[in-house]
């Protein structure tokens, strides 16, 4: 790591002009949430893992920034060379640069690896002391990263419209047609799920997200992707040249987006249309591209009079799911339901067999077992591979959404915790245990958290899982008129905590793709002023999950998917509409982890409810013992 430091800031010196601090964000030239492992330079610098933060390296000093899910994570991987900087605690990194670098300091970053937004908002920052951000010409991670992996030839699938649901040429009608209303003759895609959405195609060049690196260009005429030609197949191939997509190399993106800026792309691409040409508007001369996805590299290339900044039409358009994918998400989630349903009864044996622990049912002090031997012991790892296993067993299952988060005690109190094999913990019957998973199958992508206690919970944990469910009750029962955002909903979760001075320090929901990313916008349900941005509208999914964390004791999520859809409201207010959600996700809450005094009687009604529906549908992907142990499970409470 040292090594690493003195490496950065020796090249720091000698670049023209020399830097005063170099960023090292942790996206990729794609702006993405998780990147493929060439692309981990933030990790590499500094050691931190975790899929959210930003590392500066300054002349003496190496501080790294990350937000509320990742504080605790961050202090046990951080070395002593490192300061950790709490995202909404400590200052953000370009008012700490304004106020500690000096002025007409020169702070270098790729410009590749950084969105527009980002770069605007620091170029206002530091402008006030004559601060300058400088856009190296090459990544000065890259230079001093010996190992660094190599870039990964992996091909790029075709999406059927059996699971895509609309056609590429219907989707590219509708994008043509909101360029002609933004007066655009053209825009730019750096987003590797909306290329995927777009071009109904999938890939695995990022573990847990089905994308493929490649960027796109879509004009009046032509449509462009740019990719390593490596990685497509010749049934690929015809796929794309079916829907009039020319395929470029991945490289040609900075060439030919200069060539868009001059109007001239047009005229290098060879796709015969069999569709005829589309008359681009007359006084249609500008440009669009996101500017919170859209690295400033390509940004640095085309004339800002013409460019429109303003969200990708795609976002949205992804986000609303037609039918097919709402239908594919619903029986993605019912065999993912089974699959943890299956783990628990599994989970639920071996603890009782190896530890003596009362069960996921009886509410006793364990008989504590003699030590085990080493292979039968269960380890937060060994145990988060058999539920893997369970889900691999399933229809259409093409691996993880994410790293699994299975945690013990401490463990579950830090929030995104992925636990490495050498250093993990064993499990404990008398401590809590959390996991939040998911999956990609080709019909949907899944995420589901549940907490369970397979020993005596203490009062207070049962007090604190049930401050939770009750939040997560309340905002899956909610009804709003048409125009809400997440924002306005995200209290609700966060009501039964705050009646008792606790609270968590991330969003409540975001979007889920099909079989795309596990995080999706451009909605979500948090505290966060973006949350306001987007309303929430029919056929949006979205996750429900509060939480609480003890430092150093235990953590508590429940997670489920939920589909936003019209409500049968008995009135209108407004002529607005009103809308709701519907649960997908199917698996039980841990009955002896209420406190059932603290629930409402409409609460306790939702709950058997919900556990009534889990076992009708789950039943027929069960066996005998497994459906035997969820009936119990799901038993009706406070009859």
């Amino acid at each position: 790591m040292e090594d690493t430091l003195s490496g950065l800031r020796s090249l720091m010196a000698i670049h023209s002009p020399p830097l005063d601090a170099l960023v090292v964000p942790s996206e990729d030239y794609h702006q993405s949430e998780y990147v493929s492992a060439r692309d981990k330079r933030r990790e590499f610098v500094s050691g931190f893992t975790g899929s959210a933060g930003l590392a500066l390296v300054t002349k003496n000093e190496a501080l790294l920034w990350t937000d509320g899910r990742y504080f605790l994570q961050a202090e046990q991987e951080l070395s002593a060379q490192w300061k950790l900087m709490r995202i909404g605690e400590d200052p953000a990194v370009d008012i700490w640069i304004a106020d500690n670098l000096p002025k007409e300091a020169f702070i270098g970053v790729d410009p590749w690896c950084i969105s527009i937004d980002t770069a605007q908002r620091w170029e206002r920052a530091f402008s006030e002391k004559q601060q300058k951000l400088v856009q190296t010409s090459k990544n000065l991670v890259d230079e001093v990263w010996i190992n660094r992996p190599q870039a990964e030839i992996n091909a790029v699938i075709v999406h059927p419209l059996k699971f895509a649901g609309r056609s590429v040429a219907d989707k590219l009608k509708d994008l043509r047609k909101r360029l002609r209303q933004e007066q655009a003759r053209g825009i730019i895609f750096t987003a590797l799920d909306e290329v995927a959405w777009l071009y109904n195609i999938r890939g695995s060049d990022v573990a847990y997200c089905p994308v493929v690196h490649a960027f796109a260009i879509v004009t009046a005429n032509t449509a462009f992707i740019y990719v390593d030609k490596r990685k497509v197949s010749v049934e690929v191939q015809a796929h794309l040249v079916e829907n009039e997509i020319e395929i470029r190399e991945y490289t040609a993106v900075s060439s030919d987006v200069t060539l868009l800026a001059t109007d001239e792309l047009d005229t290098v691409s060879t796709v015969k249309r069999v569709n005829g040409g589309h008359q681009a508007e007359e006084n249609s001369n500008l440009i669009w591209i996101d500017s919170g996805s859209c690295c400033y590299a390509l940004y640095a290339k085309l004339n800002p009079d013409t460019v429109l900044l303003q969200q990708s039409p795609l976002a949205l358009a992804k986000a609303l799911k037609n039918s097919v994918e709402l239908d594919g998400l619903k029986k993605a989630h019912i065999r993912d339901g089974a699959a943890v349903v299956q783990y628990l009864v599994w989970l639920d044996e071996k603890m009782q067999d190896v530890y003596g622990a009362s069960g996921y049912f009886l509410e006793k002090d364990s008989a504590k077992k003699e030590k085990q031997l080493q292979s039968l012991k269960l380890t937060e790892v060994t145990v988060s591979d058999q539920l893997e296993s369970f889900r691999a067993s399933k229809e259409h299952f093409k691996g993880l959404s994410f790293p699994t988060i299975s945690s013990v005690g401490p463990n579950a109190a830090i929030i995104h915790y992925s636990p490495k094999a050498e250093a993990c913990a064993e499990l404990d019957p008398d401590k809590i245990y959390l996991f939040d998973s998911g999956a990609q199958y080709l019909d949907g992508t899944t995420d589901i958290t549940r907490t369970v206690h397979f020993g005596k919970p203490s009062t207070h944990e049962k007090a604190c899982y049930t401050a939770v469910l009750k939040g997560h009750i309340a905002l899956g029962n909610a009804r709003f008129p048409n125009g809400t955002n997440g924002h306005a909903l995200d209290i609700l979760a966060r009501i039964p905590l705050w009646k008792d001075g606790l609270d968590y320090r991330h969003g409540t929901g975001h979007g889920i793709g099909s079989y795309l990313n596990v995080h999706e916008g451009p909605h979500l349900i948090s505290f966060r002023p973006h949350a306001r941005n987007v309303p929430l509208q029919s056929f949006m999914t979205v996750t429900d999950e509060p939480g609480y964390y003890e430092d150093g004791e235990f953590g508590i999520r429940l997670e489920n998917v939920l589909i936003v859809k019209e409500a049968d409201t008995k009135f209108n207010f407004g002529d607005k509409g009103y809308l709701s959600f519907e649960h997908i996700t199917w698996a039980p809450y841990q009955a002896k982890l209420i406190d059932l005094k603290l629930l409402s009687p409409d609460e306790i009604n939702w709950l058997n409810s919900y556990h009534s529906t889990c076992r009708d549908i789950l039943a027929p992907y069960l066996d005998e013992v497994e459906s035997a142990w969820l009936k119990k499970a799901t038993e009706p409470i406070g009859a």
